[in-house]
């Protein structure tokens, strides 16, 4: 039991950790990263019940119904809502950056559950898998969720970029999905989509730093005017 835990948790702490120390400004408090972890991961159960009625009513048959709007929909609303829910307005969130950090972690609370109930019923031998393809992924989710929120907060196009913060990870994660559910030789597929969706993350993760070092220097230039 004991290993099964920590196959499930070790690959959602490393990354937390890894986003969060990329965070150069102003580092969040654990406490507050800590509580989006956590309620990251209890809408996971609420989901995946939603999830199971779902497929219980055959509601969305077809791959891509079934990739987009069974999966992906729910996972990634919950996930919007609870993030804009209890960091939006916290006055910690206080640069673009940490979105990110965020957005990482409420989805990584998510992904972490959602691998240790996968691996007590698959068994530890799927953990490495897991790992590297459903927890990797969600992290980059999270990415893409809280660098728009994080423009959202700090630009003057706020609704564009909210809309954004929803629709981009439900629009990656539908996709990964579908890559599963329709491709028989499926990891001839996803290695690409895995190495693309990791460099957009990146790519998103500096262009987050370089608004969070533009924001925190528009500070201190107005501090010195007055």
């Amino acid at each position: 039991m004991l290993v099964l835990l920590s196959a499930g948790i070790a690959p959602g702490l490393a990354l937390l950790c890894y986003f969060y120390l990329r965070d150069q400004f102003e580092p969040e408090p654990i406490l507050v990263v800590a509580k989006a972890f956590l309620y990251g991961a209890l809408i996971t159960l609420p989901v995946m019940f939603l999830q199971f009625i779902l497929e219980r009513e055959h509601l969305f048959s077809g791959s891509i119904w079934h990739a987009f709007l069974h999966s992906a929909l729910p996972e990634e609303l919950c996930k919007w809502l609870c993030l804009a829910a209890i960091v939006f307005f916290n006055r910690e969130f206080d640069e673009p950056f940490d979105g990110i950090v965020y957005g990482v972690s409420v989805s990584l609370g998510f992904a972490t559950l959602e691998n240790i109930l996968s691996l007590f019923s698959g068994g530890v031998d799927l953990a490495f898998g897991r790992a590297l393809l459903p927890v990797s992924s969600h992290a980059i989710f999270g990415v893409m969720m809280g660098f728009y929120m994080g423009k959202s907060r700090f630009s003057p196009r706020k609704k564009c970029w909210f809309l954004f913060s929803f629709m981009v990870p439900v629009i990656l994660h539908g996709f990964y999905d579908w890559i599963m559910l329709t491709q028989q030789k499926w990891l001839y597929f996803m290695v690409p989509f895995m190495l693309g969706l990791w460099w957009l993350g990146l790519k998103k993760a500096k262009q987050a730093h370089s608004l969070s070092a533009k924001h925190f220097a528009q500070d201190a230039a107005g501090t010195q005017q007055l």
